[in-house]
């Protein structure tokens, strides 16, 4: 029988029914671990007791009714991202794309509202992914993404992501804002020098760009820091974020100054489902959770405990595991084959990782990760090389 959904996806041939903490079952009893957590937005695990019982008691009292009208929760869920960051002002919207369409949108009308509508160009960074839209597609610049969708839209600029100099003399009297990934995800798990994040701030402050920080994947607990940025003491005028925000309900925010986003004003903006009864229901639980002090420590401990393992495979394993990358619960590995063909190999021994970019498989557990489930996976990853190993 030939499927109605449209073929974009090159899908594992699997079908999970039911999950639970870091573990997913298949139609077919088939029980997996799950270090991919739905690429970096399960946060919580599936099937949370706190998120279940949150979703099922405003399930029951109020889905929609637009933003033609006050949402219930909006307030508190704003407010709460303010209080744990620099922002001041978030927009709600369904995606990271959409969040990020959202900070390109205030750049462009930031400078406007100033009298400088011809500073409308963001400069942007070489293997990074910022969403599917035409403008985040032509935003992170990869040709393959881009492949059939011309013409690009205007207004982009790329520097290699990590090179001070090459950005600084990207930045001109057009340009409105600068947006990066604090660490990139899709790029490959990439780590910058803290010396890049902190040269884009003095470089936005002393041309009068925005900064605006793309925390789609690397927030929201990830690195063992709330937000990635604050690991290395620099605040963006905006920020972008996603995936983990009510840990697998769909629901994305768009962070910033006042300043910054000044020129918004009514009408300049607008999402039907951006910031639903539902979702924000879901994300007020997901924020009392992981920005817990605590809860993030056990994050960075978690991650140590890993990346530790993971060090200690490409020691073992150089023929399969050529370098690790990563921090906290965003892990990398950069192997000696396709991503593609790891993600069926290890499917096949029953744990789940995301492919990304430059041969590189992302191991982005759900947040509450045991030492033993990180000891299983380890596990894995030794026995998936050994067979490697037996059969070159």
């Amino acid at each position: 029988m030939t499927s109605a959904v449209m073929p974009t996806y090159a899908r594992a041939p699997v079908a999970f029914v039911k999950g639970e903490g870091c573990r997913l079952t298949a139609r077919d009893g088939r029980t997996f671990l799950d270090f991919a957590a739905g690429i970096a937005v399960c946060a919580l695990g599936h099937a949370h007791p706190r998120l279940v019982a949150a979703l099922h008691e405003q399930a029951q009292r109020l889905w929609h009714c637009s933003n033609l009208f006050e949402v219930e929760h909006q307030e508190s869920v704003a407010a709460a991202l303010a209080r744990l960051t620099f922002g001041e002002l978030v927009f709600f919207a369904n995606s990271g794309a959409e969040a990020n369409e959202c900070a390109i949108k205030i750049a462009r009308r930031h400078h406007a509202a100033a009298g400088h509508p011809g500073r409308y160009r963001v400069l942007a960074f070489k293997g990074s992914f910022h969403g599917r839209t035409l403008a985040t597609l032509a935003a992170a610049g990869n040709p393959k993404n881009l492949d059939g969708f011309g013409p690009v839209v205007d207004g982009f600029d790329h520097a290699p992501y990590g090179d001070l100099a090459a950005a600084t003399a990207a930045v001109g009297p057009h340009t409105a804002a600068i947006l990066v990934e604090p660490i990139q995800g899709e790029g490959g798990i990439k780590v910058p020098d803290p010396a890049f994040l902190k040269g884009l701030r003095a470089l936005a402050d002393k041309t009068g760009a925005l900064l605006m920080f793309d925390e789609v994947q690397c927030g929201m607990g990830r690195s063992g820091a709330l937000f990635a940025h604050q690991r290395v003491g620099v605040a963006p005028d905006v920020m972008t974020v996603a995936k983990g925000l009510a840990g697998g309900f769909p629901v994305a925010a768009c962070v910033a100054t006042r300043k910054a986003a000044a020129a918004m004003t009514a009408g300049s903006h607008a999402s039907t489902f951006g910031g639903n009864p539902l979702a924000m229901r879901v994300a007020i639980e997901v924020l009392a959770i992981v920005a817990e002090p605590a809860f993030l420590a056990r994050v960075a401990q978690a991650g140590q405990v890993l990346a530790a393992g993971l060090d200690a495979l490409v020691a073992r394993h150089p023929h399969l595991y050529a370098e690790r990358r990563g921090v906290g619960l965003m892990q990398g590995l950069r192997c000696t084959l396709d991503p593609g063909t790891m993600a069926d190999r290890l499917r096949d021994a029953g744990l789940l990782i995301a492919p990304a970019q430059d041969h590189v498989i992302r191991l982005v557990p759900p947040l509450i990760v045991s030492d033993a489930e990180i000891e299983e996976a380890l596990l894995i990853l030794d026995a998936v090389a050994r067979s490697a190993l037996k059969a070159a």
